[in-house]
């Protein structure tokens, strides 16, 4: 008996190991004076803001140079944040969208300037036609949410944005295409399925394979509520009496190509710096990303191709951010210098773009040499 247990000891220190959870990624090392500067700025803010977790990265010289956790990613369960806690990236899953697209114009295989119902016959036919560079730059006439509880919430799962786009296929454009600014995440869903079409392969299978793993982003995937994803944040809100309290719930698979993915911070700076690199889009093709659109009568909108694009005292700044149910986002490119933040916070409408117009700042102020030019591809 007493060697039948040793066995049994034996057996499962062998297999420990592979049960065990895997180590957390190590936060990068590097400067101290400006990464200390960093982590006081980024604790001072989310202390003042109210901010339960928040979780920052920055890159330059062409890769990720520093990423922490500040607060709790879980207050109930007193779960610290950290460099690797997973958030919902709500609209920064648009720039990825309008890459996937993008790389796919590059291979021939899909005409930004055809009419959507091309590689989508199921869309209903429109008073005006739509294509995919009219919904890359907000100008597709095709409505963003309707302002209701329902639509902001959704608890259906969808399978795939192919059949997602029954939210909102039969509802008229609000404007003629070309004409008018109209911010919309339903007209990113349209163009997941563009992508599934032309892709002929999921949406998610694609991206996947041509950007996350290309691009390192080893945590972004969809932010599925069935799935065991480690490392989760909760997600929080402040009340009408400035109570914090969990959010709704909702699943976003409604939404995955416009605002339905997850990932950490570190993600999203290897996501920009490959980008800017030339790892996922020829050089050209990134520059016209990164060129702010105009609309038919001429007037300079604020939006590239699935970016936004701002002009401070002759500094280009590309970006995006996000706002959904327990979490804000943020992701700003100094294109120039090469310099890249990322911010993830498990607060809605927490002022995030404040923080990172002030790192970004630091980093360029203090930051080593910055990184060339971007390269050709090969």
């Amino acid at each position: 008996m007493r060697q039948q247990a040793s066995l049994w000891i034996v057996a499962l220190l062998i297999l420990l190991p592979a049960c065990a959870p895997p180590a957390p990624e190590p936060s990068p090392v590097g400067e101290a004076p400006l990464f200390a500067e960093l982590r006081r700025t980024v604790e001072a803010f989310r202390a003042s803001a109210g901010i339960p977790g928040l979780s920052a990265a920055a890159g330059y010289e062409g890769r990720l140079q520093w990423a922490e956790g500040f607060g709790l990613a879980d207050v109930e369960n007193r779960v610290p944040a950290r460099a690797e806690t997973v958030y919902r990236l709500a609209s920064i899953s648009k720039p990825i969208t309008a890459v996937a697209t993008l790389q796919l114009a590059e291979r021939g295989r899909l005409d930004l300037d055809a009419p959507i119902r091309t590689y989508v016959p199921s869309f209903p036919k429109k008073r005006w036609p739509v294509t995919a560079r009219q919904i890359l730059c907000h100008q597709s006439g095709i409505r963003h949410y309707n302002g209701s509880w329902f639509e902001f919430n959704l608890t259906v799962p969808f399978r795939s944005p192919s059949e997602a786009i029954q939210v909102f296929q039969d509802d008229p454009l609000v404007a003629e295409p070309g004409t008018k600014v109209v911010y919309s995440t339903f007209a990113y869903v349209l163009l997941g399925a563009a992508i599934e079409s032309a892709a002929a392969e999921p949406y998610l299978d694609y991206v996947e394979r041509n950007i996350f793993i290309p691009a390192g982003m080893e945590h972004t995937q969809a932010d599925s509520v069935h799935a065991i994803i480690p490392n989760r944040s909760r997600g929080y809100r402040f009340n009408a009496a400035g109570k914090l309290e969990n959010c709704d719930l909702v699943d976003t698979s409604y939404k995955l190509p416009g605002g339905g993915l997850s990932g950490t911070a570190p993600d999203l700076v290897r996501f920009a710096l490959a980008v800017r690199q030339g790892t996922l889009l020829e050089p050209e093709t990134v520059r016209s990303m990164w060129e702010p659109q105009r609309l038919r009568d001429g007037t300079l909108t604020p939006f590239g191709l699935g970016w936004r694009i701002e002009e401070t005292a002759g500094r280009r700044i590309v970006g995006h951010s996000g706002n959904q149910n327990g979490v804000t986002t943020h992701l700003v490119l100094q294109p120039e210098s090469g310099c890249v933040v990322a911010l993830m916070a498990n607060l809605e409408k927490a002022p995030l773009p404040e923080l990172g117009n002030q790192i970004l700042a630091l980093l360029e102020k203090l930051a080593p040499a910055t990184s060339p030019a971007r390269p050709s591809r090969q």
